[in-house]
């Protein structure tokens, strides 16, 4: 079974809390693939591991770039894992139907989405129903992770 996280932002959109979870699963020496919900986020999901820090950059790479196999993170509208991650990042409403086949699976979504917010209630129920491990976490004012509950 997998370990699925909840992310609820409430205090930052997306494009500011995923390039930190990223450099953190990079950190412990995991890969990622980062599933979006339509394939015109892709783009501008891979522009923003390129542009997000001045001072640095997350290596990734989506199909436009090609040799997923090389890329320790990968970009993807479709339910695939071709360059052999651990962590699955589920955002903007995407869902796998391989969410067994990975360490821990990162769901994010905003607060400001209901409909996300109603998806993740489900979500969490389905999952919860289905025997996997999860974590609940809310994002703070100043922008770190509080865990507010697990099953």
């Amino acid at each position: 079974m997998a370990d699925i996280w909840f992310y609820h932002l409430t205090a930052s959109p997306l494009e500011r809390a995923l390039p930190t979870l990223l450099s953190k699963t990079l950190e412990r020496e995991k890969r990622a693939v980062v599933m979006t919900g339509n394939e015109d986020r892709i783009e501008a999901l891979n522009t923003l591991l390129w542009t997000y820090d001045a001072q640095s950059w997350l290596p990734h790479g989506a199909k436009s770039d090609g040799d997923a196999e090389m890329q320790p993170v990968w970009i993807t509208a479709e339910d695939e894992n071709p360059n052999g991650a651990q962590f699955l990042f589920l955002t903007q409403g995407a869902i796998s139907d391989k969410i067994a086949d990975y360490e821990r699976v990162i769901m994010l979504f905003d607060d400001r989405d209901t409909q996300a917010v109603a998806d993740a209630r489900t979500r969490w129920k389905n999952w919860k129903d289905a025997g996997h491990k999860l974590s609940y976490w809310q994002q703070t004012p100043q922008g770190s992770w509080d865990k507010k509950a697990e099953s």
